[in-house]
């Protein structure tokens, strides 16, 4: 029988469909993958029964017809949303033991279309890094390696364990969330690809906030094609979410085509940073060449306020992290911190100094600086400014193209404790995912190649709102010409 654990989301699903194997087959292959792959740290919490469950429903479910739109595939689920009676912690000790009585509404679809869940995966805490390095539950650990280099490597962030079991085939898929380039820039890191689709697409009730004006979910996978069939079950309009865009669901798989004739690829003279490595530039006009291969027209635009994205992105992010996560106190769930003789104030302080990591601390204090009285207006407001000036970009650029092309990350990925050093080093790996990120537009990342050390390097699509097809098509005719097959050579 084929590895069933090479198989992605489409070979899985059809496969399972034309009897070529059973759910529980499937369950079982990749639930012993998880138990084999503790050295990377990938999940906080393993779920093989509810995996099994799933499987063993949708095997009744092909008996009698019946079958779902993920009927026999299995997924990894970022711990970022809320899991009904499943531990929930976005990978603080505040949150620790949490178990949530409802489920958020981007895994309840998925459980509804089929899916089964192989556990809950780690991150950064509350979604705050680029290194998967801030969890409380210990560090992600890639499953790339230098050659002849034991070093471990980051699987980028916050979505380090969604990337990591992909890569690792631990699970065909998995859920992420994109704040400021967290689905991105980890499926560059891993060499999988992974999309963010227009705010609002994806209902943020029942995930743990950050910065609520940018969060957005979106999935993880091997390939394009199941980037598309995954995005199609997590969509939808949410009235529980207020940002939820009240939108038909489009059919993106069947839509998919690496035809590009007609189009214009926009690429942006601003993203040519300064000491950008040769190989990601190199990566970069390859992309190009593949573009113009797949029929598409190549013009040069600018974004003139991207340099000023970065220093935007980390005033609001923080500034909505610090009010978000107010609700965190030890009054109702999670960590309470009670010191003898306590009043509420004391309370309050030392379950968030015992519950809170470095990183969340360091952004709370930001975001607390920059919504004070004396502080608001010089910083808050001007950050906001300059976020509608990128939008405004954005929109002027794609009235001369359809799609931007750009790199996804600055490097391939670094070695763990290599850039803690220096917060603003870790914070400059979102450089060309934050634009899009502050714009809310649908953007991916697709696998291109490897560096010299053949760690894999990815491209970004960016596209107008509401384009995901148009992200998804322009991925797939890389996707098709990069013919990227380098995998991680087992360590673990």
């Amino acid at each position: 029988m084929t590895n069933l654990t090479e198989l992605g989301v489409a070979a899985l699903r059809d496969g399972f469909r034309a009897g070529d194997f059973s759910a529980r087959e499937v369950a079982d292959a990749f639930n012993a993958n998880v138990a084999a792959a503790k050295a990377l740290n990938a999940f906080i919490v393993e779920t093989p029964d509810h995996a099994l469950q799933a499987a063993e429903q949708a095997d009744r479910d092909r008996s009698e017809g019946n079958l779902k739109p993920l009927s026999g595939v299995p997924i990894g689920m970022k711990d970022l949303f809320a899991t009904k009676n499943v531990q929930t912690t976005a990978a603080s000790h505040i949150l620790e033991g949490f178990k949530p009585q409802y489920e958020s509404t981007v895994s309840g679809k998925l459980w509804s279309a089929g899916a089964g869940m192989l556990g809950k995966l780690n991150l950064d805490q509350f979604a705050m890094g680029s290194s998967n390095e801030t969890s409380y539950f210990g560090n992600v650990i890639s499953p790339w390696r230098r050659p002849n280099d034991t070093a471990p490597l980051a699987p980028g962030g916050s979505s380090g364990g969604s990337s990591a079991a992909i890569a690792a085939r631990l699970c065909p898929a998995a859920t992420g969330t994109d704040t400021g380039g967290s689905i991105r820039q980890p499926a560059a890191f891993t060499g999988i690809s992974g999309i963010k689709p227009t705010y609002g697409r994806c209902s943020r009730w029942g995930v743990v906030a950050f910065a609520s004006s940018l969060d957005q979910a979106g999935p993880m996978a091997n390939d394009v094609r199941d980037c598309a069939i995954m995005l199609e079950n997590m969509a939808g309009f949410d009235p529980k979410d207020s940002t939820s865009l009240e939108l038909a669901v489009p059919n993106w798989e069947a839509a998919l085509s690496a035809d590009l004739k007609g189009k214009k690829i926009g690429i942006p003279k601003e993203y040519r940073v300064d000491n950008m490595p040769a190989e990601i530039d190199a990566l970069w006009e390859q992309g190009i060449q593949w573009l113009k291969d797949a029929g598409a027209e190549i013009v040069n635009v600018s974004l003139p306020h991207t340099k000023y994205a970065l220093a935007a992105y980390y005033i609001i992010a923080p500034a909505e992290a610090s009010s978000n996560l107010a609700r965190y106190d030890g009054v109702r769930y999670g960590l309470r911190n009670l010191p003898d003789g306590a009043g509420l104030q004391d309370m309050y302080a030392a379950t968030r100094a015992a519950g809170f990591g470095p990183e969340v601390k360091r952004r709370i204090m930001i975001g607390t600086y920059v919504l004070s009285a004396g502080f608001y207006d010089a910083y808050y407001t001007q950050a906001q400014k300059v976020r509608a000036l990128i939008a405004r970009d954005f929109e002027r650029a794609f009235e001369q193209c359809d799609l931007l092309l750009t790199p996804t990350a600055p490097s391939a990925a670094f070695a763990l404790g290599e850039k803690n050093a220096d917060p603003l080093e870790m914070y400059l790996n979102d450089v060309f995912t934050v634009p899009t990120s502050l714009a809310g537009l649908p953007a991916m990342s697709v696998p291109g190649g490897v560096d010299a050390q053949g760690l894999p390097l990815g491209l970004q699509i960016i596209g107008r709102a509401l384009d995901e097809q148009g992200v998804l098509n322009a991925g797939l005719a890389i996707e098709e010409r990069a013919g990227f097959t380098a995998r991680a050579g087992k360590w673990w």
